[in-house]
């Protein structure tokens, strides 16, 4: 059976390698288109998975309008060409509509409610939408929901291992007290109008006094911040957030492997999300503070009582165990689920 495996986001390589690893043990041909943006193509090539570039990220509502054409139409002839018994993707606004025109189904993984506009092209074209079982939002579609978070599908530990040598490139250790940090550039259609942080260097210059602060950015820094910034060995992030005293910034993603991996989570963002929001009121393993005015403040002062208390840590890999202990491991998931809708269309005749 032929899969086409859509990624047009960095985390949607960490979200589909173990399935693309399993589909190809299973005799499946994989087939994955994918796009230029951030470390997006890095990561690929990194996890050795052969790809199809076939657009760049553009920014602003115009840009993605533009790139929805051109991505569609080579998508397009892709699927004509190698005939693929069902499509898949995160977010599904490229695949859904050529899945619609080409009688495919369309198998999409979202987690992510306040992506308003990408969701009302991609829910009423997919065959199936396929969320955690937190999604909060209505869903008025076929829906399949399982018992989990997009990054327990690399981060369960049954797909992943820390290892403190990983930690090299970024000139710490295990031992050492470090605060990791992130900010996004707001570019993503679903962050339109949102905002984090609205005084960093202050916030910086609190954190600093527990521990060394590195921040990954997708946008630039002032030239006075850039000392923190860590560039290197993007893949092995997950090593870096395992050991940590802490994880702060306006990534939910990033906040949620925080999570995954037991270390504490603060996320700062206007826009909120329904697996972090159960992650916190659930699990108590992530905090968000979504207050345009006072967000920033409301998360330092948590933040700060975190980094006070000497048994955080300990306290987070307890909480982390319950957590797992009512998870599945994900990946097994969308392997199921993929296979099963590809089989439907391939037993139904149709080519």
């Amino acid at each position: 059976m032929n899969i086409l495996v859509d990624i047009t986001h960095p985390a949607h390589v960490h979200f589909f390698k173990h399935a693309i690893k399993a589909w190809n043990t299973r005799g499946h041909q994989v087939l994955i288109t994918s796009r230029d943006k951030d470390l997006t193509l890095y990561l690929l090539d990194q996890y050795d998975i052969c790809h199809s570039m076939l657009s760049q990220a553009r920014n602003g509502m115009f840009g993605l309008g533009l790139e929805m054409l051109e991505r569609g139409s080579r998508l397009w002839r892709i699927v004509r060409n190698e005939r693929p018994a069902v499509l898949t993707g995160i977010g599904g606004t490229f695949i859904a509509p050529i899945g619609k025109v080409t009688g495919r189904p369309v198998v999409v993984f979202t987690d992510t409610e306040h992506a308003k506009v990408s969701n009302a092209i991609t829910f009423p074209l997919a065959k199936v939408i396929c969320t955690p079982a937190c999604y909060e939002d209505q869903m008025r579609h076929k829906h399949e929901t399982y018992a989990g978070y997009h990054e327990l599908a690399y981060l369960h530990p049954n797909r992943f291992q820390p290892d403190p040598s990983a930690l090299q490139p970024f000139g710490v250790s295990a031992g050492e007290p470090y605060i990791v940090m992130r900010l996004v550039a707001w570019s993503s259609g679903h962050d339109f109008g949102d905002k984090g942080f609205t005084d960093l260097a202050a916030v910086i210059k609190i954190l600093s006094h527990y521990g060394r602060v590195l921040i990954s950015s997708e946008r630039d820094l002032p030239e006075t911040l850039e000392a923190y910034r860590i560039s290197t060995s993007p893949e092995e992030m997950h090593h870096l957030l395992y050991y940590a005293r802490l994880f702060v910034g306006e990534s939910a993603t990033m906040a949620s492997e925080s999570a995954m991996l037991g270390t504490p989570a603060v996320f700062i963002s206007t826009s909120t999300r329904g697996y972090t929001n159960e992650q916190e009121s659930k699990y108590d393993l992530v905090y968000t503070f979504s207050d345009p005015i006072n967000g920033q403040r409301q998360g330092l002062n948590k933040t700060l009582e975190i980094l006070e208390d000497p048994e955080a840590k300990k306290k987070w890999r307890l909480k982390r165990e319950r957590m797992l202990a009512e998870m599945i491991d994900v990946t097994e998931f969308i392997v199921d689920v993929v296979e099963r809708y590809g089989l439907e269309y391939q037993n139904e005749g149709r080519s």
